[in-house]
């Protein structure tokens, strides 16, 4: 019987590796995102258009990949994120919550959304954090505040559903190259500044964070939970030998 993954913010640069990933393991893939003309392009076997961030949008997404494949997916990707590069006093609330809603809030609404949908069977999901959670960066206090609690997050769920045979795991991507972050990496000497901070030197690629996250997912990673990988060079570990 073919795996069955549900992959969210799927047309994003992380989300559309990762789903090339799978696809390559033979499992049958669902993505969802909240514009279906971003999906169309996607190697996917069913295409939903859902919003994450609310309850309802969660549920939709579980129901319409059971409707389509057969069967709640045994494996959740998500990868529904934003960032918000801003000093604390210059953070409006409205911009504050926002990041909250798209990052922590999507999370826990489709994590919830994906448990109940499984009705105690086993599964995998991994979730996106960030290495801002893991580290102090300068002028990431909101996207450093949502992220902190989606690794929180992993680690109770983690602990509440073992007993299930419910693996929750979480990846934490240093600087990648995506549609979201081209602004940061346009100017050569922004790229080779970002470069810089990393030990390994460079800036990743969005298959490298999808290899890891695809990993978690596997039979490799069974004795896996409760954990969240830094995929980063080394940002959040190592201190880079400047020369």
């Amino acid at each position: 019987m073919n795996r069955i993954a549900l992959v969210t913010g799927a047309s994003g640069g992380i989300g559309r590796a990762l789903v090339a990933r799978l696809r390559a393991q033979d499992c049958s893939v669902a993505v969802v995102g909240r514009n279906s003309e971003r999906l169309s392009g996607l190697d996917a076997d069913v295409c939903i258009e859902a919003d994450t961030t609310s309850p309802e949008g969660a549920t939709h997404a579980l129901e319409a990949c059971a409707h389509s494949l057969g069967r709640a997916p045994s494996l959740l990707a998500h990868c529904v994120g934003s960032t918000l590069i801003a000093a604390l006093h210059r953070t409006p609330a409205q911009a504050y919550r926002e990041v909250l809603r798209v990052n922590l809030d999507s999370a826990v609404f489709m994590l919830q959304a994906w448990i109940l949908a499984l009705k105690g069977g086993p599964g995998a999901a991994v979730l996106c954090s960030s290495v801002v959670a893991r580290i102090g960066v300068a002028n990431h206090e909101a996207i450093a505040a949502a992220k902190g609690g989606v690794e929180a997050l992993v680690r109770s769920a983690a602990a509440t559903y073992a007993a299930q045979g419910l693996r929750i795991n979480a990846v934490a991507p240093g600087m990648t190259e995506t549609p979201m972050t081209a602004g940061m990496l346009k100017l050569p000497a922004m790229r080779e500044g970002a470069a810089r901070q990393y030990p390994l030197g460079g800036v990743q690629t969005a298959q490298q964070v999808a290899d890891v996250m695809a990993w978690l997912l596997s039979a490799g990673a069974e004795r896996l939970t409760g954990q969240v990988l830094a995929v980063d060079g080394g940002f959040t570990t190592v201190r880079p030998l400047l020369k």
